[in-house]
């Protein structure tokens, strides 16, 4: 990415952040006002599974398919996959238990109560969104016609994590943004030599 590029993408992306802060109070209002007892409960399952262990553990099966199959390009790809979704929670852990935020369903007068070890306190960023979005947007960068559409799996588990009050609004977003920085700096990672223009499904 050219310097032009990022000097676009750095001020929209602190917009886009600041807007997110904005948007918390009427995202979590219009969330509780919605809750519904089988929408509620399938978010819980997706909030409850889309954590990065699991994303963790498919990453190692395929990992293993595609070593099984041959395929050194996809092994580095899946590779990426992997070390972006580490790299990624790792970062927003850091963040998360520095900032201490509250989450939406703790009553506090004090939203940010600086370095905390208590989970109820450790809302920003999202640690499942930046975990499932340097996991899928890993695939997307190395891949676009194939992981594009896999996108949508990191953007429902963030609505998950909103609709169960675990998270507010401008919490995904954030973790939205650290997992997709992961993802590119890992794809584009020399060492593991993956050709991002290449998007052929028939090496897999």
């Amino acid at each position: 990415m050219g310097a032009l590029r990022w000097f676009l993408v750095f001020p929209a992306a602190a917009l886009l952040l600041l807007a997110s802060f904005y948007g918390d109070a009427g995202v979590h209002i219009w969330m509780m006002q919605h809750q519904l007892p089988a929408l509620r409960g399938f978010m819980q399952a997706v909030s409850k599974y889309g954590d990065w262990p699991e994303h963790v553990v498919l990453g190692l099966v395929l990992l293993g398919i595609v070593y099984w199959r041959g395929s050194k390009r996809w092994q580095r790809i899946f590779a990426a996959m992997i070390i972006a979704c580490a790299l990624a929670g790792v970062a927003a852990r850091v963040v998360k238990i520095s900032t201490g935020r509250a989450r939406p369903s703790v009553q506090t007068q004090a939203e940010w109560n600086g370095p905390r070890l208590n989970p109820r306190y450790n809302s920003f960023p999202s640690g499942h969104t930046a975990a499932s979005t340097a996991f899928f947007a890993a695939l997307a960068f190395a891949s676009w016609r194939i992981g594009a559409g896999f996108l949508v799996i990191p953007i429902l588990i963030a609505f998950s994590r909103m609709y169960v009050a675990a998270h507010h609004l401008s919490d995904a977003v954030c973790a939205a943004m650290i997992g997709a920085m992961a993802a590119y700096v890992v794809v584009n990672w020399k060492p593991l030599g993956i050709d991002n223009r290449q998007s052929n499904v028939g090496e897999y």
